[in-house]
Order: C-alpha cells, then structure tokens, then sequence
C-alpha cells in the first residue's frame, strides 16, 4: 500500500513540476527566455541605435544631396563667369591688337618690305605688346617675323597656322604648335586709312594658353581648373599626381560634360563640367572646371561624429532610465517567478507579494490561488488513491489467499481420508506445501513495500553468485524443470549489492521470461556485462512481447496480463529492489527479443565504498561528512 501510495504522489508530483515549468520555462527548440530587464535594455539599445543609424544616413543623404547641388550650381555658375571673363579679355586683346596695328611704327616696318629688318626691329614692338607672341605677316600672308616665349613654336608652325586663320578666320583663332596652344587676334596694317589706304600687311598676338592662365581662370571659377587641346592637358590648377590620374584624361578626352560628372583623382572626389572654346567643327578646345566634393562635405563628417555622440549618450543615459525604472516593473514579476521555481520544487507556501492594483499583483494573486487549489487536490488525490489502492490491495490478496486457502482446506480433507496410499499422501502434501509457498510469497512480497531502502545489507562482490543462484531456482520450479537458459558474462560483473534481494529480483525476472516464452523453442538468456555507467545485467526471452493494455504501466503493483495465478506484484518488486541499490530497469525490444535490463551503479573509491553490511544511505553520509572535514 506504502508503494502505491508513494508512486502516485511521484507522478502527482511531476505534474504539478511540469505545470510550473510550462509558466517559467520557453517552449522547446527556442532559446531561453531573458530576464525582461534585459529584454527592456536590448529593446532600448535596438531601438535608440536604429534610430540613430537612420538619422544618420537621413541626413547624410540629404546634405550630400543638398551639396551635390551647391557643387552643380557653383560649377554652373563658375563656367558662366568664365564665359565673361573670356569675352572681357578677347575683347581687351582684340582692341590692343588693333592699336598696335595703327602704330607709325608698325607701318614703317612693313613698308621696309625686308624681313630680316622687321624680324629685329619687331622686338621693340613685341615688348610694348606684351604678349606671349607676336607675328607679323605681308600682304601675300607671307610671315615675316616671329617673337614667342618659347622656341619651340617656329615660324613654319606660325606660317600653318596663319594660313588657315585668313582661310576660317573664326575656325582657325586657336594655334597649336610645339606642344604650345595659343589665343591669338589678327588686324590689318594699312597705309593710310581702313577705307582708303593700302594694305601693307597683318599683325596677330597670342596669349598661349599655359598654368598661369589656369590659375586667372581658378581664382574667377573658384575651382580647379584643366585646359586641353584634343585630350591633351596643357594647363592644370590640379597635383601632378591627380593630373596624371586616369579618370581625369577619360573626361578630358570624352564628350564634353553640361551637367557635372562625378571624378575620382587619387583619395579626392571631384565633380566637373566643362566648356568648349573651339568652334564646334574645329580641334576641340577644353576648359574643365573641377569642384572637390570631399571638401565640401568635411562639415558633414563632423556633423555625423555630433550625432553619433549625441545617439550614444542616448543610448547610455536611457539604458540608465530603462534600469532604473524596469526594478519597478520587474521585482514583482521577480517574486512571482520565485514562487513558481518553489512550487517547481514542491513548495506550495513560498511567500508572494500580491499587493498593488495591476496585472502582476492580479497575476500573483491568481498564482496563490492556483497553488492553494493544486495543494488541495493533491491531498484530495492522496486520500482518493490511498482508499482505492487499499481496495485493490483487499481485493487481489483476498483473491489470491482464498485461491490458496481453498486448495490447502480441499488437500488438507483428502489427507484425513484412510485408504490413501503413501505417493498420494505425499501428492497431497505437495499441493498444500505449495498453496503455502503462494501465501507466503504473496506476503513477502507485500513485506517488501513497507520496507525502506535502509533495509538493505550491501556487499561487495560478483553479482555472478546471485543469477546463477536465480537460475538454478527457476529451473527446480515445477512449471519450467525443462526451460532453456543460457548465461553470458563479459567482464568481472563487480558492485555492491545485497545478494537475497537482488536474487529474488532477479528470480522474479528469470520466471517471468520463462512464463513469457513459447513453450516450444523458447529461450531465456542472462547476460552480464560492464559499462563506465556500472555493471549491466540483461534478461531476455523470445516471446511475443510486452502486450500493449500494459505496456505503458508495467512496474506498477498489481498489474498482470494471461497468467491465471499472477498477483501482478512480480516486476514491482524488482523495480523496488533495483531502486533501492541506486540502479535503474528498464525494457525493450531488441532482434525479436524482449529485454529486461538491469543497470548497478559503478562503484567509486574505494575509500567511499561503504563497508560489509553498512548501507548505501549510512555510506553516502559518512563520505558527505568525511568531505565535510576533509
């Protein structure tokens, strides 16, 4: 009665762990839960440092945009200045040029007709015009005399380039020569008036177009500046390691660019357009205008280091405030979760704060009340399984000792009869023997639930002695003297263990396989082995199998299936014995087998080993005291 009742309030037990688990526990395969203080920390962190990283690049791509644009229109801007710059200055030289040509001195040169003599007398003029070249040319278009800052533009190239100017004068403006490009205006030179004087000749000066230009034409553009002639740089504001650049010579030599394009010249972005100065079915001429955009957008670097300081002091000072204020919101959800932890462990009177008016104290108090009914229908349950196991206890033993009774009174009769012969009186006495074995086994085992696991008398030995013991007791039963046993032991099968018990254990075990084995070919085998986990013993038969109605409640007191005398307390003792020693039983289906397999735990020091007759329970506190003073 003890055992059932025990068992029961084990799985009660479980249940109401299980019910406390499923409140405090996730669900299976997810990852466990956090603490929701951690929960409000990361959703703080989460949600400040995402809305930190989008206004960031919000405003990134705004400003960038909006620099963009400031970039476009200052470039736009630049190359319309340019344009009157250029037309001031063409403007500007077109008028010297016409000054110089109504000189007298000018006239009297080419009057000379000698060009020896006008080349060295030109020199005067030459400096008085101030330009980078000067040429002086007779009325057949001939070039007398040649003066130029550099000497690699000779007088072939200016005799060329002057030629095609009186063919396309408007198409020809633009001299190249020497690697040297040249501006140049040509005037007359008449004797006498425009309208009625002869013409002596023509006078051209130049501006070449060189990087002190290029740095007039920086300070009016306010930006870098490249001028080239056919893809050729001849003039640049810019490094010469960024002139050299690649992606400078792809826009230089490419189509001419009205809306800024993006360039990249070393670790600088730059955005360019450019203006052409040639006439459109002439060698292009081309003045690009560079706006570094890397510059520009300096202030912005700064103003995203501004906001991600700002976002992180954010982030830390409303960590604080979620800390500070989830204590508030957490430490009752923290007290209940206490109390579910300790009816986990089987406490129903752990202390629970239900005060306060919101849904954790509506919460708490539910709880309590939950537990309180829980506590009692457990006791409710106890009392309800104790009478029906006392009932199902008078019932069997009732059963099975007017069973036995029955046939003791009916042989006892017969004995009392004269004219027996002695092998009936002995046959009688046998049956009345045996109907007293039943009673007496019945009531051992019965014994056997009210026994504690202190009950116990362990020795260290081979558990080999008690199976064989087992078996050879099993094989003297009436009912199996013919069975096939079979032993197999692997290893020394060393533990500690109390020999009567675990041989009744075992007998029960070995019985049991004889009962289920067909009674033609049947076979019962008895393995020992060893394990790191302990020594293994394995009894197995080749019957049909555990029948499915008792599958699931094999070892519990009073459940039997086709035997016409079980008392269906067999295998609940075994489990019982095996508990007692630490071990575990368990069963299954192997290669057409069923198998019952006994696990003893594994012996430890020998130091811990308890001594002969000294209890497992007596050993384990003397080793917990000896590590206590140790």
């Amino acid at each position: 009665m003890g055992s059932g009742t025990s068992s029961w309030a084990e799985r009660l037990h479980k249940n109401t762990e299980s019910a406390a688990l499923a409140i405090i526990s996730p669900k299976p395969g997810l990852v466990p839960s956090l603490r929701l203080r951690t929960r409000f920390l990361l959703s703080m962190l989460v949600i400040t440092a995402g809305l930190t990283a989008t206004s960031l690049l919000l405003v990134r791509r705004a400003v960038e945009g909006r620099v963009r644009e400031s970039i476009a229109e200052g470039l736009q801007n630049s190359v319309l200045t340019f344009q009157n710059f250029q037309q001031e200055r063409e403007s500007l030289l077109t008028r010297e040029a016409e000054l110089l040509a109504d000189l007298p001195i000018t006239r009297a040169l080419m009057t000379t007709h000698d060009p020896a003599t006008i080349q060295d007398a030109s020199r005067d003029l030459w400096q008085l015009a101030a330009s980078d070249m000067l040429v002086l040319a007779d009325r057949r278009g001939v070039v007398v005399a040649l003066h130029a800052k550099s000497s690699a533009f000779t007088r072939d190239m200016a005799q060329t380039s002057f030629t095609k100017t009186l063919d396309d004068e408007e198409a020809n403006r633009w001299w190249y020569g020497g690697h040297h490009l040249y501006q140049t205006f040509v005037q007359p030179i008449y004797f006498g008036s425009r309208t009625d004087g002869s013409l002596l000749g023509y006078l051209v000066i130049g501006d070449e177009i060189d990087a002190k230009l290029a740095q007039e034409i920086s300070k009016v553009a306010a930006g870098q500046v490249v001028l080239s002639y056919n893809g050729e740089i001849l003039a640049t504001t810019l490094t010469e390691t960024q002139a050299r650049s690649g992606s400078l010579r792809a826009l230089v030599s490419g189509p001419a660019q009205a809306k800024p394009a993006d360039v990249r010249l070393g670790d600088e972005h730059y955005l360019g357009t450019s203006l052409e100065l040639s006439a459109p079915q002439a060698t292009p001429i081309r003045v690009t205008v560079l706006g570094s955009y890397d510059k520009e957008t300096q202030f912005l670097n700064s103003l995203n280091r501004m906001l991600l300081t700002l976002g992180l002091a954010a982030v830390l000072i409303g960590s604080l405030l979620v800390f500070l204020l989830s204590h508030t919101f957490t430490r009752p959800l923290a007290n209940l979760v206490a109390g579910v932890r300790a009816l986990e462990r089987g406490d129903f009177h752990h202390p629970l704060d239900s005060r306060g008016n919101d849904e954790v104290a509506e919460l708490t108090g539910a709880f309590d009340r939950m537990r309180a009914s829980l506590l009692k229908t457990q006791r409710d349950l106890l009392e309800a399984e104790q009478l029906a196991t006392i009932g199902r206890m008078a019932s069997s033993i009732s059963h099975d000792l007017r069973h036995s009774l029955a046939a003791i009174t009916a042989n006892a009769e017969f004995l009392c009869e004269s004219g027996l012969s002695r092998e009936q009186k002995e046959d009688l006495y046998q049956e009345v023997r045996a109907g007293v074995n039943r009673m007496t086994d019945l009531i051992d085992s019965l014994l056997e639930f009210a026994r504690t696991r202190e009950s116990l008398n362990p020795a260290y030995g081979s558990v080999c002695e008690p199976v064989r013991r087992a078996i050879q007791a099993v094989r003297q039963h009436p009912r199996h003297q013919g069975a096939v046993i079979e032993e197999s032991l692997r290893g020394s099968g060393m533990a500690w263990f109390d020999g009567r018990k675990l041989e009744r254990a075992l007998y029960n075990l070995v019985l049991n396989a004889c009962d289920a084995a067909p009674d033609t070919g049947g076979k019962i085998r008895v393995e020992i082995g060893e394990t790191p986990e302990g020594t293994v013993i394995e009894v197995s038969d080749n019957g049909p199998g555990i029948a499915a109605p008792i599958r699931d409640r094999l070892f519990q007191p009073f459940v039997s299936y086709g035997k016409e005398n079980g008392t269906g307390l067999g295998l609940t003792v075994v489990q019982k014995i095996i508990h007692d020693h630490n071990g575990k039983i368990e069963t299954e289906r192997r290669q057409g087998r069923t198998v019952f397999r006994i696990l003893l735990p594994a012996p430890g020091d020998k130091e811990s080993l308890p001594a002969s007759g000294e209890t497992l329970q007596a050993a384990e506190r003397r080793d917990a005291a000896g590590g206590r003073g140790r």
